[in-house]
């Protein structure tokens, strides 16, 4: 039976009914729908609109539907949307009076509602996860970031740097990412409940009562706005695509850093993968899946912003598609951020590459005669002679001596020489945000005391 049989003399063509069935999808909240349900019972009994024998009707009507579907119960796929199976199977339980459960609400502001929770839900537990990797990562700058590497632009060796300077660059990323996620929880948190179809109801509602019951910070004022809004759900999804897009930048890292060109880290065997073929194989596959997941985040953050572009107010059918979207972006970032904490949780950082002498530490020079009053652009310029040279004879920094370097300013002198020592080099970044391990100890505490939901 339809929900508007009354209107229709015959019954919509199977192709139609299979067509626009939501079912499948929908029966991911099927727990939201019926905490929904539950409150907006408790709401019409308090206002008068259910007696108190039909609420408790009701609700252990519910009850059984919720033990039912925890047992596993898979409701006919006739029933269309995860509304209209709970309805459905309560009316068979307790009878007519389940009719009664729909009054003041459409199913439109019924499914907002329940996207809403289980959004909701979910952000909450994505945060957590989040919050894990940031953790992962300072645990591991603070094991083994005093690690010299060279830090990179363009993939080309820059200057050198702490491991962990390179690590917290990943961990103030994700920083952003919990409070992006936590900021968009803010917008999810609003009930639309009560709003009905889009015009609101005749019927002496409280719809305050209702978002209390259901945890909502507040209600969604305007009836039209609460079962067409979709921005909470772009926001969240675009939130979820950033992080991803930083996961994915730590994972080809990860793919990188592990090769026999880098060995910089080795990742543990429980996040790894050999090969059919060749033995010696430890793939980074942990990592690569991490790195193609993302095309499916960003899939979705389209498809959304795509389906509401040129929809107008209130609630078109098209909007049914949001939760396959939602719900694959929220799932498959979640577990990405899992896997991510896992491989750095347990992988295993070798030494660096020898920085002696390398090209990387000309900019040391340039800093050299910039301290003694030389114009850094004409120190630039300098220094770049002295590594052109160098390249031309096959030499490198670590061949210089004061009398070579004078050759090319008078400024240069033993003191030169020592700023060419990689360690030196990096301790002496002591700027804010710089790789000297005072500021890299500073940036953890900082973290720890100000991490977004603590």
């Amino acid at each position: 039976m339809a929900l508007w049989d009354g209107r229709f003399s015959g019954d919509p063509a199977d192709e139609m009914r299979v067509f626009s069935a939501s079912l499948d999808t929908d029966l991911l909240m099927w727990e939201e729908d019926i905490a929904g349900s539950v409150a907006h019972a408790k709401m019409l009994q308090e206002v008068g609109l259910l007696r108190d024998d039909e609420h408790q009707m009701i609700v252990d009507g519910l009850q059984q539907v919720s033990s039912e579907l925890a047992s596993g119960w898979q409701p006919d796929l006739s029933s269309e949307d995860i509304h209209m199976a709970v309805e459905g199977r309560l009316h068979e339980i307790i009878g007519p009076v389940a009719g009664k459960l729909h009054t003041a609400r459409s199913r439109n502001d019924q499914v907002a509602t329940d996207v809403r929770l289980w959004l909701r839900a979910r952000l909450d537990v994505l945060g957590e996860e989040v919050g894990r990797l940031i953790e992962a990562i300072i645990c591991r700058v603070e094991v083994d970031g005093r690690v010299l590497i060279p830090g990179y632009t363009h993939l080309q060796r820059g200057q050198p740097i702490w491991l962990g300077h390179h690590l917290l660059a990943h961990a103030w990323s994700l920083y952003r990412d919990r409070d992006r996620l936590i900021q968009a929880r803010r917008r999810v948190n609003q009930s639309p409940l009560g709003a009905a179809a889009m015009a609101g109801t005749p019927h002496p509602i409280d719809r305050e009562r209702t978002a209390d019951l259901l945890c909502f910070d507040s209600v969604i004022e305007n009836a039209m706005d609460a079962v067409s809004a979709r921005d909470h759900v772009l926001e969240s999804v675009a939130a979820a695509a950033i992080l991803a897009t930083h996961l994915s930048r730590m994972a080809e890292e990860l793919v990188v850093w592990s090769s026999r060109e880098f060995s910089l880290v080795q990742l543990s065997e429980a996040w790894s993968t050999g090969s059919s073929i060749m033995p010696q194989k430890r793939n980074p596959d942990a990592a690569e899946l991490i790195r193609g997941k993302t095309g499916r985040v960003f899939g979705s953050l389209v498809s959304l912003l795509t389906m509401m572009k040129g929809l107008p107010l209130a609630y078109n059918r098209d909007m049914q598609e949001d939760r396959a979207a939602v719900f694959e972006a929220i799932g498959v970032v979640t577990a990405c951020t899992r896997v991510m904490s896992g491989c750095i949780e347990s992988l295993v950082v070798l030494e660096g590459p020898e920085l002696k002498g390398d090209s990387l530490l000309a900019t040391e020079l340039a800093d050299f005669l910039a301290e003694r009053g030389v114009p850094f652009r004409q120190g630039h310029q300098i220094v770049g002679r002295i590594v052109a040279d160098l390249e031309k004879s096959g030499r490198n920094l670590a061949d210089l001596n004061v009398e070579s370097l004078r050759s090319y300013h008078e400024a240069f002198d033993e003191q030169a020489l020592l700023w060419l020592d990689p360690t030196v080099a990096v301790e002496r970044r002591t700027s804010r945000g710089g790789t000297a391990w005072c500021e890299i100890l500073r940036q953890v505490a900082l973290i720890r005391a100000t991490a977004p939901g603590t």
